[in-house]
């Protein structure tokens, strides 16, 4: 079956309302598992994963590959899929983003789902049922948090307790020396980033080896609230490529992401 013409309004909002829907789902799901008893195992190295993870994945596939079926497939908790390379359209997918502080009982984890075409997003949406964020977007038509307009903060200053991330990356910046008190962790990054998006943070880092499924909502989020969101060089991170893990990135307000990128560029990490 041949792609759709996402330039169809028709089909655009098709697929907006699937997703909007679909994602409420998914995280009432995952909010119904939270604080129970679950199976889990460690993937990898040591990347945890739940029954949780897997349920909320399958929920998302069966909803979203259902109604679309010509569209490619990424997820974390699936088998990855070549066929996804010659798709026009993706759906980038992490059932839970934050894993290891859901299981922790902690508030700061999401779902988090992005439609990617030609390697950016077009839709995304990312929602964190346990602090009620539900952050919506559409390339060209601004970000949504919980049906409200939001913009990132405008401004190039930088206040380090309104930055999170990395620390030994984020004191870079730091043009003295002396101890610096960064916003609290945010153990989800996707939510990390999303939050520049309204302005809850200037800047937010990401400090190497994330993947398209942590990213690519929080990418056009960030991008449609009037910031910016990008590799240290400034080089916009394209996704749905068969290398799907990226390196350090920032984002922020439009003038402040800027400055930091330009800051990298006089000075790039060894």
């Amino acid at each position: 079956m041949a792609d759709a013409d996402f330039s169809d309004a028709n089909v655009l909002m098709r697929d907006a309302a699937l997703l909007q829907d679909t994602v409420r789902e998914a995280g009432a799901l995952a909010q119904s598992m939270f604080r129970t008893e679950l199976k889990k195992w460690t993937k990898g190295a040591s990347s945890p994963v739940s029954e949780a993870d897997i349920a909320v994945n399958d929920l998302l596939e069966a909803r979203l590959r259902g109604a679309t079926p010509d569209y490619g497939w990424l997820s974390e908790e699936s088998a990855d899929d070549s066929t996804r390379l010659s798709r026009r359209l993706t759906w980038v997918v992490d059932p839970i983003d934050g894993t290891r502080n859901y299981l922790g009982g902690h508030d700061d984890w999401c779902v988090s789902v992005a439609l990617v075409e030609d390697g950016s997003p077009v839709l995304a949406a990312v929602f964190a049922p346990v602090t009620d964020e539900f952050f919506f977007a559409v390339r060209g038509r601004g970000t949504l948090l919980n049906d409200v307009p939001v913009q990132a903060t405008q401004g190039a200053a930088l206040d380090f307790s309104r930055v999170a991330g990395p620390k030994p990356l984020v004191e870079r910046l730091k043009p003295s020396l002396g101890e610096v008190k960064l916003h609290p962790r945010i153990g989800s990054l996707a939510l990390r980033l999303c939050r520049v998006a309204h302005g809850g943070l200037d800047a937010a880092f990401a400090g190497g080896n994330s993947h398209d499924w942590d990213l690519a909502a929080a990418d056009l989020i960030v991008q449609e609230a009037d910031g910016r969101m990008s590799d240290l060089s400034g080089d916009p991170i394209l996704y749905n490529r068969r290398e799907v893990t990226h390196g350090v990135l920032v984002a922020a307000g439009r003038d402040r992401h800027a400055n930091i990128v330009a800051h990298f560029r006089n000075r790039p990490l060894p």
